[in-house]
């Protein structure tokens, strides 16, 4: 008989404490960032990319947020989420088993050029007898590989977090795949198109990419710390409307943000500096 008054009780706290944390946190990061709404996105991009000056795109002589193969990964994930929004909406199957052979191929891609490149960097800042130059660097790495390969794995990275999301949202989600090869591959074009205006480095194009790349970045850890929050608040598939998740998502929000400031932190005492890890260049 005391358990149901006690829920309740608890429930109605964390509807107070969780807005209140966001604000705490939100206001806490705001203090803590660079100034200007660019140097926001720097101190999103700064939690999980290297942030290497010489591998990213850039502004005039500002550099973005993210280097290029994280602006490839987040954008088009972030613009993968939104259109399967749209046109997927509660679908909660996989994609059928030759899309997912393609994703794979894209991680594949994804996984080769990232360590090839990593390679490359470690041969380029070690001492000349280092063990480290005797391993072999296929090729020289470089920023149109990092972005398409990244773009690669950003799609990748959604088509499946799309239908997990929906899985563990919906009370009644709709049985079929979320991303079929009608939308798979109108997106892919979309993100070549995308991909090759980026590579003009025009502002007018890095602007919105700038914002899409960290934005992206910041609402993919919020949907994974929201999913978080569901699971331990045992409130996964009791959900029939989105106005439902304002809470979930607000926690995982504030989740999110806590893990960027952390490690915003954390880096910037070790370092010193908002820009790329000091002594790592090409």
């Amino acid at each position: 008989m005391e358990t149901q008054p006690s829920t309740s009780t608890l429930q109605k706290i964390i509807r107070w404490l969780v807005p209140a944390a966001a604000i705490i946190a939100f206001a806490a990061w705001m203090s803590f960032a660079p100034e200007g709404a660019l140097g926001k996105l720097d101190a999103i991009g700064y939690a999980v990319c290297h942030r290497i000056d010489a591998r990213s795109f850039h502004l005039g002589e500002r550099q973005l947020p993210l280097c290029a193969r994280c602006t490839g990964e987040f954008y088009s994930a972030a613009l993968t989420l939104i259109v399967l929004g749209f046109v997927s909406r509660k679908s909660a199957q996989f994609p059928a088993r030759g899309i997912l052979a393609v994703l794979f191929l894209f991680f594949l891609a994804f996984g080769f050029d990232g360590v090839n490149s990593y390679v490359y960097l470690l041969k380029g800042t070690a001492p000349a007898d280092s063990f480290v130059n005797q391993i072999p660097a296929l090729y020289a790495p470089n920023s149109v590989l990092r972005l398409f390969t990244g773009s690669g794995m950003g799609i990748a990275l959604a088509a499946v977090l799309y239908p997990v999301l929906n899985q563990t949202i919906w009370q009644t989600a709709e049985e079929k795949p979320a991303l079929n090869w009608k939308t798979f591959g109108a997106l892919v074009l979309a993100i070549v198109v995308i991909n090759l205006l980026i590579l003009t480095e025009n502002p007018i194009v890095l602007y919105p990419i700038a914002y899409l790349s960290a934005l992206g970045t910041l609402s993919l850890l919020v949907i994974v710390f929201s999913l978080i929050w569901m699971m331990i608040m045992k409130s996964d598939n009791t959900f029939t409307s989105a106005r439902q998740l304002a809470l979930p998502i607000l926690a995982g929000f504030t989740l999110a943000l806590l893990l960027v400031l952390s490690i915003d932190f954390l880096r910037l005492n070790f370092t010193g500096t908002w820009s790329g890890f000091p002594g790592l260049n090409g």
